[in-house]
């Protein structure tokens, strides 16, 4: 799948493995971009839900439509998914929800 951010500052934490260290720690970086090489690698959402790659599930009630994969509990990595033919992963954001 591709990749967008929602915003630039989660996208250089996605992206850039020193800015996600500061920002969450090493181990947590580390989860963190090994969860976005697995979004990249997928061909589809259905794809990562079937292999149960990432621990990916869909979310419900307020959060409909929105995905997310494990990160260090208690955090998920929680995007959407665009487009039909060739789908999109929209990285939301990194939060606990529960």
């Amino acid at each position: 799948m591709d990749i967008t951010y929602k915003s630039n500052k989660l996208e250089k934490i996605c992206t850039n493995a020193t800015y996600a260290e500061r920002e969450y720690g090493n181990a947590m970086a580390e989860k963190i971009h090994m969860r976005i090489d697995q979004i990249k690698a997928a061909e589809n959402v259905e794809e990562m839900i079937q292999f149960r790659i990432g621990r990916c599930h869909p979310l419900k009630i307020s959060r409909k439509g929105q995905y997310a994969v494990d990160l260090i509990h208690p955090y998920r990595l929680v995007f959407r998914v665009d487009g039909r033919e060739i789908q999109i992963a929209n990285i939301m954001e990194i939060v606990d929800y529960h």
